[in-house]
């Protein structure tokens, strides 16, 4: 009787990262975490208290308790077929909740106008608090908008349950980098361009810092991870090395809205440029991400699902995920800039002005701009990532051992007497052993 050895082992056994590969991820995303540490230290902003803050009149929260609405007095003279916007004349009683005052009834007038809120008894809402011209020690009330703190956090509450519920402690991960993500985006980035810091060098440090620690931290420290933050690297780089080369061939100043006007003068010690360039950066990041690990965890699945795939193969199938799933995130990329900006773009179609100018205005041009660079940080992701990741695994692919066959043995003529087996059966049998 012949025995047959079959190994139980998964195929992620036999694809542990070798000597080599820790020694050129390690060589790379080691270097790229102290480099990031030593960019947080130098550039984290010192000088806050230096920056005079935007102050505006105060604000009180309060509760809607009647409305008493008027008839509008007529407008003055307007032509004939001009379309009048709903007006709504009249007071509103309201109690103070909170803030200056409270406890108080105060009375405010009834908001009216293109995007004012409409207020029902109940209603609670934000009152602008400013000073009488008339009466120095009076108070003059002013419905600002509606308070809207406890159904964003109903909001917010059902968006936690959903990821937690879907991705368990994978989804609490990904919340984790959620959370450090708005914190280097409000404690770093934004107050370290306010107080004077280079944008773009700026804008680097930030998604370097946010891309290692969210990573590994919602994906684990694991091979597929540390392929996924090489390829976003290696992107990223490439995607700043498109921006700055294509607001430089376009002569872009940075300054392209009312937004922008206004900041450059409240702010002129912000390089608007710079900061265009720390956008388009950060906004390719966050497309990217999603990118190479969806790469490098495709290719980690074929390589475990086939052990024998070498690089060629491995990289040719991942390749085709990754096209299609390009494709798809060109025109979410294009929509979702047309989305954010769509007020924009209806002013610019309104105003009658041709293609050609719309086009080549500062405005369009920067969305343009952003969008292209983007999309070209996209593309070079994928074979970078697939590369990489088909490369260490197929370095990792064992050497399939042909067994070979079993040796007959010679049939002994007492056995074959004993077990009653017909010695005619085996070939060539040679000399006789006793």
């Amino acid at each position: 009787m012949v025995s047959h050895t079959h190994s139980h082992a998964h195929p992620s056994e036999h694809r542990r990262a070798s000597r080599r590969t820790i020694r050129f991820t390690a060589g790379v995303l080691i270097p790229a975490a102290l480099a990031t540490l030593i960019g947080l230290i130098v550039l984290w902003p010192g000088k806050a208290d230096s920056v005079e803050p935007w102050t505006g009149a105060p604000a009180v929260e309060a509760t809607v308790l009647a409305v008493h609405e008027t008839v509008c007095p007529p407008v003055g003279d307007q032509e004939p077929g001009t379309k009048v916007p709903e007006r709504r004349c009249g007071t509103v009683t309201l109690k103070v909740t909170d803030g200056p005052g409270t406890g108080r009834q105060v009375q405010a007038e009834l908001p009216s106008g293109q995007g004012a809120p409409h207020v029902v008894p109940g209603d609670s809402v934000v009152l602008m608090v400013t000073g009488d011209s008339a009466d120095p020690q009076a108070s003059v009330y002013q419905i600002m908008s509606h308070e809207r703190s406890s159904a964003l956090i109903a909001v917010f509450l059902a968006f936690l349950l959903a990821v937690v519920g879907f991705g368990r402690w994978r989804g609490v991960r990904a919340l984790g980098g959620l959370a450090f993500t708005f914190a280097v985006l409000l404690m770093f980035v934004v107050p370290a361009i306010l107080d004077g810091s280079p944008p773009l060098l700026v804008a680097i440090v930030g998604a370097s810092a946010i891309m290692l620690v969210v990573l590994f931290l919602t994906h684990g420290i694991n091979l597929p991870t540390s392929m996924a933050v090489l390829g976003t690297l290696a992107s990223l780089m490439l995607a700043g090395l498109l921006a700055l080369l294509s607001t430089s061939m376009l002569k872009l100043t940075g300054i392209g809205s009312e937004e922008d006007s206004f900041l450059s003068m409240q702010y002129p010690g912000v390089n608007m440029l710079g900061l265009l360039l720390a956008g388009i950066l950060i906004g390719a990041l966050g497309v990217l991400d999603d990118v190479t690990v969806t790469q490098a965890t495709t290719v980690t699945e074929l390589a475990h699902a086939n052990p024998d795939m070498g690089f060629a193969r491995l990289y040719k199938a991942a390749e085709r995920v990754g096209r299609a799933h390009i494709t798809s995130v060109i025109n979410t990329i294009v929509l979702a800039y047309a989305g954010a900006s769509l007020p924009v773009l209806l002013l610019i179609v309104a105003g009658g002005a041709s293609l050609p100018e719309m086009l080549t205005s500062e405005w369009l041009t920067q969305e343009i701009v952003r969008s292209i660079v983007g999309t070209l940080g996209l593309i070079a992701a994928v074979p970078i990532t697939t590369a990489l990741t088909a490369l260490t695994l197929s370095r990792e692919a064992p050497r399939r051992r042909v067994p070979s066959p079993p040796r007959r043995r010679l049939a002994d003529p007492p056995e074959t007497v004993w077990s009653g087996e017909d010695t005619g059966a085996v070939a060539n049998p040679g000399p006789r052993r006793w």
